[in-house]
């Protein structure tokens, strides 16, 4: 079932500009499996970009708000597959309002009447209904893949649904899902005849299964290569399985924490040394000492053991280990200390990826865990790592630099000292020097997270050196909004910055204005940006929406929680409760929503005519300056009338002052201006705090501020000067923090 072939040929003959086969366009784009491939080859011609719209099968969308599905559907009349992603990654730590939206359920329907053909669905922090699950079930016939990941919203009854309808289904993946989990009478819900099943992920279930019906399920699926169990299923349950499931390349087993009798030992250990395809192992609750001699027959190919799960000790995870020459994937908790690490580094020379989770992150008194000294001996013996997420309560400089000189071709770096603000343990030094060893060494980095007691050298170092950085993390980092302007302006392919308990204020905020269009998202928490800035970055920049959540108890002014994303449909209609402020501004309309509601008003406009314009000659004296201030506040708008002129925006003053008798003047990273020396004369208060100070020029560089003159102001670097206009900004768009 698909679209009507005679759609595809009126489709191509209203837009076709030069002939060329349609069978060969698509036989071409056919080959390109990466969406980043494939939308920047429809961006060669007319004819390309309507080949790819009409061959495109699968569209992922990384952020729900960003498009409509409307949008979608017309761009990509014969997508089968869809990926979708809806909160931000802050969700996970309970940092955004549970009401906040990102309901699958207006997308089903315009699938529904659009996709009727749809395949494949896969949801990542979505909010997720029964009855959207219902709905799923029965206006796709031919459905055959749902992958939940994160999301929440949907219990067990909706699981029921999928298998009673989906006659095709193939894959069900319920991954970290906040599920309410009323009962295992679901898995008894696929038909008798139901067999086309290849993955079942039900791992992260609370209750107890019908295991009958999971039994009877298994046994009829033969195709079945994913089998990830919950915590429920035994050692005996679990031999069962296997018996009837040999093929399996992906295991996930439940607990292994109940006794056996020798017999069922043996009945256990016989049924892994089945296991001769299994690449993946993973789950092992409660795992101990004397069970893991059950695993070692299934060991012998595996690529990927995930243990985020098992509480193991050094000398445990080292006997495992040894049963496994081809690992390439590791996930392990921090119990099994540096001694475990060591482990990894002398028996997986293949290894790629590294995950060490925090047994306990919140206990400040824990005795075990890692050190520099095991993510050393990891890189010693692992040099293919790129992958890595370490978390830690202690680092050095020297060891990040060892590191990153071992395993140069990092693309995940993720370094989490869990203490925040803590410095090099041995020097009492900053952290920077380490990060600055990470972006100078691995030039393929693609996500960064940095922590502990870093400066703004670190983001000098980032903006310098990361020009392959995607994704990075930042926490309890940072000197001044110096910190994030680097960033912004040093790394070309950023697409997702996250930011918490940081000093960053408005003007870092506001630095990025050109950036963020590029990017998916931006998220500050707990930093210095104030309501104010928020509301000029709605103003100046339409096409961003941007959501303030604020918290109970806190102050009006402050932005406690800023999400920044771009979105080619405006503001979203499903928002929970809120304030839309909608004045009008030359470039368009604000998109700024707060949650909860509050009021908020952006200030009174006010009328403004220029008192005067000059010529700017070479050289200004402080009595032409003075000549040609405008005395009251003015409105965002005409500065952006300023802009439609080719006046552009040179610096936020804050706090800043020309003197009568001015003999050098600086400008700060800030965008202060600061006297150094005066020659006696009265001080006067030409530029009050939160003035804006606007030149115009063609090639207008931020950095070029102010220089000292001998009897007055001069501009240096502009020989295309025309016009100077000194103009008070709007007060109530930015405040300093």
């Amino acid at each position: 079932m698909g679209p009507n072939p005679k759609m595809r040929k009126e489709f191509f003959d209203s837009t076709r500009s030069s002939p060329f086969p349609d069978e060969v366009l698509e036989r071409v784009l056919s080959l390109l499996k990466s969406h980043k491939d494939r939308s920047a080859v429809s961006l060669v011609c007319k004819d390309w970009y309507n080949a790819e719209s009409w061959s495109r099968a699968h569209v992922f969308i990384g952020n729900c708000y960003s498009v409509s599905p409307e949008i979608v559907a017309r761009r990509f009349p014969r997508v089968k597959s869809v990926t979708l992603k809806g909160k931000p990654r802050f969700s996970d730590f309970n940092l955004v309002p549970e009401n906040w939206g990102a309901d699958v359920h207006p997308w089903l329907v315009v699938f529904a009447a659009k996709y009727p053909f749809l395949e494949e669905l896969r949801l990542k922090r979505m909010a997720v209904s029964d009855e959207s699950l219902e709905f799923l079930a029965i206006n796709f016939p031919n459905f055959k893949v749902l992958s939940l990941l994160s999301c929440d919203g949907f219990s067990t009854d909706g699981l029921a649904a999928i298998a009673t309808h989906c006659k095709n289904l193939t894959q069900l993946d319920i991954q970290e899902n906040g599920i309410d989990d009323k009962s295992g009478s679901w898995l008894s819900c696929f038909p008798e005849n139901f067999t086309s099943l290849e993955v079942l992920n039900f791992a992260n279930l609370n209750t107890d299964v019908n295991f009958d019906a999971l039994e009877r399920l298994v046994s009829r699926c033969k195709s079945l290569k994913v089998l990830k169990a919950s915590k429920s299923i035994s050692l005996e349950h679990l031999q069962r399985l296997l018996v009837c499931a040999p093929q399996l390349i992906e295991l996930g087993t439940g607990s292994l924490m109940p006794e056996l009798t020798a017999c069922q030992y043996a009945q256990l250990e016989n049924a892994f040394s089945q296991l001769k395809n299994l690449s993946t192992l993973s789950g092992l609750w409660e795992a101990s000492a004397p069970y893991l001699p059950l695993l070692y027959p299934a060991c012998t190919n595996l690529t990927f053991l995930n243990l985020s799960y098992a509480f193991l000790q050094s000398h445990e995870l080292e006997s495992l280990l040894c049963q496994c020459p081809h690992l390439r994937r590791l996930w392990v908790l921090d119990t099994v200390g540096d001694k475990g690490l060591e482990a990894v580094g002398s028996n997986c020379p293949l290894l790629e990826e590294l995950r060490v989770f925090p047994a306990d992150p919140f206990d400040e008194e824990v005795v075990h865990g890692v050190t520099e000294a095991g993510f050393l001996a990891v890189s010693y013996g692992c040099r293919r790592l790129h992958y890595v997420l370490y978390f830690c309560r202690q680092m050095t400089n020297a060891a990040v630099a060892t590191i990153v000189q071992n395993c140069p071709d990092f693309t995940h770096f993720r370094l989490c000292i869990m203490n925040p603000g803590q410095p090099d343990y041995l020097t009492n030094e900053p952290m920077d020097e380490a990060f600055g060893a990470v972006v100078r060494t691995c030039t393929k980095l693609q996500r960064l997270s940095v922590s502990g007691l870093l400066t703004d050298l670190t983001f000098e170092y980032i903006g310098q050196y990361a020009k392959n950085l995607e994704t990075l993390s930042v926490a309890f980092a940072g000197s001044s909004d110096r910190g994030m302007q680097c960033m912004l302006e040093g790394c070309p392919k950023l697409r997702k910055l996250e930011i918490r308990d940081c000093p960053f204020g408005n003007a870092a905020l506001l630095s990025g204005l050109e950036k963020y269009e590029s990017m998916r998202s931006l998220w500050m928490s707990a930093c210095n940006v104030t309501m104010n800035g928020c509301r000029l970055l709605a103003r100046e920049m339409p096409r961003l929406n941007v959501e303030v959540m604020k918290d109970d108890g806190s102050d009006d002014s402050q932005a406690d929680k800023v999400y920044v994303y771009r979105s080619v449909v405006g503001p979203r209609r499903d928002a929970p409760p809120c304030k839309w402020m909608k004045q009008a501004a030359v470039m368009g309309h604000q998109r700024i929503k707060i949650h909860p509601t509050m009021n908020c008003h952006p200030g009174p406009m006010h009328p403004v005519k220029v008192l005067q314009k000059q010529e700017a000659p070479g050289h200004l004296t402080c009595s032409n300056l003075l000549s040609s201030i405008i005395r009251f506040p003015i409105s965002s708008s005409y500065v952006h009338e300023l802009a439609n002129n080719g006046v552009c925006l040179l610096t936020c003053l804050n706090d800043a002052y020309i003197l009568g008798m001015a003999k050098d003047l600086k400008r700060e990273s800030s965008g202060a201006i600061q006297t150094c020396e005066h020659g006696g004369g009265p001080v006067v208060p030409v530029l009050s705090p939160t003035r804006l100070l606007v030149v115009p020029t063609m090639k207008f560089k931020p950095e070029i501020g102010l220089r000292s003159g001998r009897t007055g102001l001069r501009w240096a670097g502009f020989s295309k000067l025309r016009n100077i206009f000194v103009v008070n900004a709007w007060e109530h768009c930015v405040s300093r923090t």
